[in-house]
């Protein structure tokens, strides 16, 4: 199948560049190219393409104006084009809550290179955001009313993606990536439970999920949280100063040394690997160099399989949406410790990569829709 794309950037330069290189795949027809956020407007309506790629800074309307009209007219999912920088990873940020499902950083140098394994991320990356659901404002977040049981509620720059287990776009399957049959949802079991540490890992679509779920919480959310969140390390302490805003509870990029602390969310740093050590019942937050050989960094599998070590049976974790198949080991770790696990559900999953990952493994003792994940957090956590 050919997927359709709609490129918009003021620079000709830029469109021209990434038109060859999406157009040299075979799998990719490029549409359009539009050289601002309001020619993007009407193309999309009128094109109706599978993809939009869309920069930022543009003359007439910017790229964050653009996508919000492209989701509240015909919701397509938009891959947003970023600086790595502080203010870039700010902007994005806003993007990905306006609605576009994931991002790649801008880098002329780079692109004008005739470099294949740029041209392969670029690719990839494009195949996967058509495969998957538009996220942002057009799915508000729940409110913070109190649950009850009858009322459910670094990725690393240019990482080699994996393209494994993920539903196509607007519902259409594919049955390679799909189980034959679909992870049943387990019934909740039992009354709340004490956890050391709750961790929550993600990655595409995790940005909002994480908002969503972390801004229910009470400041005495009473067990610590870490968080693990593919991301740039040029984009964790914008992420974190922005969660901490918008949350009750305290969020803050975590750093080496760190203890633990109930009503305080630890965001792993981009670029690096968060471990949780526990030595003679003194919780410390260790971080690591990120290991080339590691696509992710920082990884969900590192971080969740040091809390199997760390607190045995003592851990909840929780994954949200996001491609690939990070945390399904940790989580098999933590599962053999006698650790509870919880994994999104499909139809609320930007991408059901990751969470899929994990229920087709047998590892979800509950599978959740992402408005259900933050009360049910208040529900079982005491």
């Amino acid at each position: 199948m050919t997927v359709s794309v709609l490129v918009v950037d003021d620079s000709g330069f830029f469109r021209k560049r990434l038109t060859e290189i999406l157009t040299s795949s075979g799998q990719i027809r490029v549409v359009g190219v539009a050289a601002n956020g309001r020619e993007g407007v009407e193309l999309a309506a009128s094109l109706r393409p599978d993809v939009i790629t869309m920069d930022y800074e543009m003359p007439i309307m910017d790229g964050i104006s653009a996508v919000r009209e492209i989701m509240k007219k015909h919701p397509i999912p938009v891959l947003m084009f970023s600086s790595l920088t502080y203010e870039g990873a700010r902007i994005t940020l806003d993007a990905l809550e306006a609605g576009a499902v994931d991002f790649l950083p801008k880098n002329f140098e780079e692109i004008a290179r005739d470099g294949s394994q740029l041209q392969k991320i670029l690719i990839d990356r494009v195949l996967d955001v058509a495969r998957s659901r538009p996220s942002g404002r057009s799915q508000p977040p729940a409110p913070p009313a109190s649950p009850s049981p009858a009322s459910p509620s670094a990725r690393a720059p240019l990482a080699k993606p994996s393209t494994a287990g993920r539903p196509l776009a607007s519902g259409r399957q594919s049955a390679q990536s799909l189980p034959e049959e679909p992870p049943k949802r387990p019934t909740r079991k039992g009354p709340a439970r004490h956890y050391a540490v709750v961790a929550i890992g993600t990655s595409t679509g995790g940005p909002v999920a994480l908002q969503r779920v972390l801004s229910v919480l009470p400041a005495n959310f009473p067990s610590p949280i870490v968080l693990v969140q593919h991301m740039p390390a040029s984009f964790t302490p914008a992420f974190a100063e922005r969660l901490n805003k918008l949350c009750k509870i305290e969020v803050r990029q975590a750093e080496d040394g760190d203890s633990l602390h109930p009503g305080l969310a630890l965001l792993a740093p981009g670029g690096k690997q968060m471990m949780i050590e526990n030595r003679s019942g003194q919780p410390r937050v260790r971080i690591l160099p990120g290991d080339e050989r590691l696509n992710y960094r920082p990884c969900v599998d590192v971080t969740f399989g040091s809390l199997a070590r760390a607190y045995p049976g003592k851990t909840l974790g929780v994954i949200l949406t996001g491609m690939g198949s990070d945390g399904r080991e940790g989580c098999r770790m933590m599962k053999q410790s006698g650790s509870p696990i919880w994994s999104q559900d499909e139809k609320s999953s930007v991408i059901y990569g990751m969470p899929m990952a994990v229920a087709k493994a047998g590892l979800s003792d509950e599978v959740l829709s992402l408005d259900e994940v933050g009360p049910r957090l208040i529900e079982g956590v005491c």
